[in-house]
């Protein structure tokens, strides 16, 4: 393998390599301030879709323009915070299952640190020493106040449910003993336990990208999500590619019209598409007549 040999360039030095390549940059100055402050590397990613077949030639298309990647980048951005705000109810309703049915089926408060309430020992060593990472770091008012005021080793799960990432929360309740506690949570959303766990791990990692501000309009997802051949909801018809973002959208828009049935997501989705009518959809995975679709179609109580 071969040693890493690129050396750093400054702002004003991209944008006369980008120059060179072919690309038009309307305002030098402005194009230097926004590779400071975003950086190149990151910026490099909606470069990419200006350059010619093959990639490797670093050539870029004819007409190609340092806005075109920056109207991407802005779309990106603004996609991102649209996901992270439904993915937000999606994550509280989330846990509210996982805690309120759990603890109600077992009636033990402590159940999340109660190795007999799981079937895999190692996989419940793991979580919790993910919670004891997680006690231990939290400046939580309500956290404190248990360790001041109770003598148990933990606080209940209703507690411990709060500092935990959405990521450690499903992977306890992939391990939960009892499969009809696991079936109960997965049909308040109207989905088998197989598939609710696999759309909360897409669910899990969109957060991530938006949380990480990672790039998701085109990014081509590497999990492999499972379906149900006969969906109690309205859902989409149309095979689509499930690795790109529209299928992410359709998962989140599945979970809101239970959450909130009033939700106004396809609305945003069509009002970001309206201010960047320059973006290909086809990239982001939308087939042709997708607003057609049962599941954007739900009516509004």
């Amino acid at each position: 393998m071969a040693h890493y040999t690129k050396t750093y360039s400054s702002p004003a030095q991209l944008v006369t390599l980008l120059q060179s390549r072919g690309l038009h940059i309307e305002n030098v100055a402005r194009t230097e301030n926004y590779l400071r402050h975003i950086g190149y590397y990151r910026f490099s990613a909606y470069l990419y879709p200006l350059l010619t077949t093959p990639k490797e030639n670093h050539i870029f298309k004819p007409g190609a323009t340092f806005n075109q990647a920056l109207d991407m980048y802005r779309f990106d951005r603004h996609l991102r915070l649209l996901m992270f705000n439904e993915i937000e109810k999606i994550e509280i309703a989330v846990r509210s299952a996982i805690i309120n049915i759990t603890s109600r089926e077992t009636g033990n408060p402590f159940w999340m640190t109660d190795p007999t309430c799981f079937y895999d020992t190692s996989t419940f060593a793991k979580t919790k020493q993910l919670i004891d990472v997680e006690l231990a770091k939290s400046r939580e008012d309500f956290i404190e106040h248990f360790h001041n005021t109770y003598s148990d080793p933990y606080p209940p799960s209703w507690m411990l449910a709060e500092i935990l990432p959405l990521g450690v929360l499903t992977r306890i309740y992939d391990n939960i003993r009892s499969n009809q506690i696991r079936k109960k949570i997965a049909q308040e959303f109207s989905l088998g336990v197989p598939v609710f766990n696999s759309w909360m791990t897409i669910i899990t990692v969109a957060r991530n990208n938006c949380g990480h501000h990672a790039r998701v309009w085109n990014r081509t997802f590497a999990l492999r999500v499972l379906t149900q051949r006969r969906m109690a909801r309205p859902w989409i018809a149309i095979p689509v590619n499930q690795k790109k973002a529209y299928f992410s959208l359709c998962i989140i828009k599945f979970f809101l019209d239970i959450i909130s049935p009033n939700n106004d997501m396809k609305a945003k989705i069509d009002a970001l598409l309206s201010s960047y009518p320059s973006i290909d959809i086809n990239a982001m995975g939308f087939p042709r007549g997708w607003e057609a679709e049962p599941l954007w179609n739900t009516p509004i109580a």
